[in-house]
């Protein structure tokens, strides 16, 4: 089945952007000790050859039919307690969490530019998938403490919340 050249081209580029990621997060996997973080690149990795897998077939005039991509459940039930990382780790993990928040806006920004519908709703899956990595990522990051997230006083919030409520009879 042929697709219009706009998807193809996206779909090249993101083909691309994939190949170096994975080999980043090949790279990544054999460095990290830690379980929790070795788990989600594998599973990051996983997903990846996934999108690529779907993309080929998409891509491939010879193949029929919609192409769906497998479900992240499995990896949903992840949880991540106690989690101690070195700091190269932390850093390896905030890159990776980083890549996952690009990959998920790239993957959403192309799919609005798709003509394909398939094309464009595999990318929107591929998007939250990738969304549900950077959650992953976020999770471990917290419980490691390896972030700091400042915080909005109460007296801020109430002030943002009054200044808005007038939006409500809009």
């Amino acid at each position: 089945m042929r697709i219009p050249a706009a998807d193809l081209g996206l779909m090249a580029q993101h083909l691309a952007t994939h190949e170096g990621v994975i080999h980043q997060f090949k790279q990544d996997y054999m460095i990290v000790q830690n379980p929790s973080l070795k788990k989600v690149l594998y599973t990051s990795i996983t997903v990846m050859r996934n999108h690529v897998r779907v993309m080929l077939a998409l891509i491939d005039p010879n193949q029929t039919g919609p192409k769906h991509l497998p479900d992240l459940h499995e990896q949903q039930q992840m949880s991540f307690a106690h989690v101690t990382l070195t700091e190269e780790e932390k850093k390896i993990a905030l890159k990776a969490r980083s890549t996952s928040k690009s990959m998920a806006n790239n993957n959403f920004s192309s799919a609005l530019m798709m003509k394909k519908a398939n094309a464009r709703q595999t990318h929107i899956e591929m998007a939250l998938q990738q969304s549900k990595l950077q959650g992953m990522y976020d999770s471990i990051i917290q419980q490691a403490g390896g972030e700091f997230t400042p915080k909005a006083t109460s007296k801020e919030q109430l002030l943002t919340v009054q200044n808005y409520l007038h939006v409500l009879n809009e």
